[in-house]
């Protein structure tokens, strides 16, 4: 493995003017570092992670640059000494510059997955992201990488374009959690009525899950970042796109899956401040809830989850909790307590039923 990575590093230095033998090395490269973990730390130590940096920032050919931070990226992955000797604010800079510039589709996409690496599990990075202005770009490709009234995924440039757009999301999800970021959630915050929009014009998987990933993380554990929200009329867009899903949800067991991942973003931005609840009884989200409680495609995670929110909605709402009595909630959750042997569906129902007993 050793020797195979210095002539490997070699091949890198003397063959500057032949971009596909370069490629070629690149790829070899991140094969036997994905092969192995000790590879990585090895050739660090030869000083080939940051002979590939500067490749990736000097060389001229577009191929080369491109393997070349797909090379980085696997290596950060896959080490952690590694990740931190690439966190540095110049790196940040120039992966800034390549988002910011016209490059190719390809050269983003592996920019934004280099960002993603060296964020991920990384304080220091999550603040190299922001204090470079990497996150500002971030965000701006967020809003106008594809078009929400356009989104044909069986167009080859479309699907590009979503591919590139779906990986920012990724990325400014570990921006903001993992640890957890207030910095970089109140800066992701603004990103809340393009991302409502994009849940009004667009119900498919394909944009529902990672958006509402996003605003899950922005706002955990973040109550001014969950005010903002509500403020914005996210809880009420959540909430419509919940009661479509859920309609949705009797002719295709996938809407129901679907209308799980909502229902988790909106417990994510109740949880914390149960009177938020009041917006989800204009909707009659609970029935909604209750009827997806007795879909069967879903599993006890996913049932815990529309327990633990209608916990949440009922906390603190007594429009809710009569909406529970109304719609026979009370028997559903006796039931799931004498008939669960899941712990923690048994704690969500009991959760429900203290609410009730207020």
């Amino acid at each position: 493995m050793k020797t195979d990575l210095n002539l490997l590093l070699e091949c890198l230095k003397y063959q500057m003017d032949n971009a596909f033998s370069q490629k070629e090395a690149l790829v070899t490269i991140h094969s036997i570092c994905q092969q192995n973990s000790n590879a990585s730390v090895y050739f660090r130590e030869i000083g080939g992670l940051m002979f590939v940096k500067n490749l990736a920032k000097s060389s001229e050919h577009s191929m080369v640059k491109e393997a070349a931070l797909y090379t980085l990226g696997a290596i950060a992955e896959k080490n952690v000494y590694c990740q931190q000797t690439l966190c540095t604010s110049e790196l940040f800079e120039d992966l800034t510059w390549f988002l910011s510039n016209d490059s190719n589709i390809n050269l983003k996409r592996m920019s934004v997955y280099v960002i993603l690496v060296l964020v991920s599990n990384n304080r220091t990075g999550q603040t190299l992201v922001r204090e470079t202005g990497c996150i500002t770009v971030l965000s701006r490709l967020f809003r106008t990488v594809i078009s929400k009234h356009e989104l044909d995924l069986s167009d080859k440039n479309v699907f590009q374009s979503y591919q590139l757009w779906s990986s920012v999301c990724s990325t400014l999800c570990v921006c903001v959690n993992n640890p957890q970021n207030d910095e970089n959630q109140m800066f992701c915050c603004s990103l809340f009525p393009h991302a409502n929009e994009w849940l009004k014009n667009c119900t498919t998987p394909e944009i529902i899950r990672p958006i509402c990933s996003f605003i899950g993380l922005t706002l955990a554990n973040n109550t001014y970042v969950q005010k903002y929200f509500v403020s914005v009329g996210g809880l009420d867009v959540l909430s419509q796109v919940l009661m479509q899903l859920e309609s949705d949800s009797h002719e295709t067991l996938s809407s129901a899956k679907l209308a799980v991942v909502v229902t988790k973003t909106v417990d994510a931005c109740i949880a914390d401040n149960p009177t938020f609840g009041i917006v989800l009884s204009k909707y009659h989200i609970v029935s909604k809830l209750l009827a997806l409680l007795l879909h069967e495609s879903l599993d006890s995670g996913e049932k815990f989850s529309i327990m633990l929110t209608l916990g949440h909605c009922t906390e603190d709402c007594e429009e809710n909790q009569y909406d529970l009595f109304k719609n026979n909630g009370l028997p559903l959750m006796i039931q799931a307590l004498t008939e669960s042997q899941n712990e923690e569906l048994n704690k969500a129902a009991t959760f429900v039923l203290h609410n009730c007993k207020k």
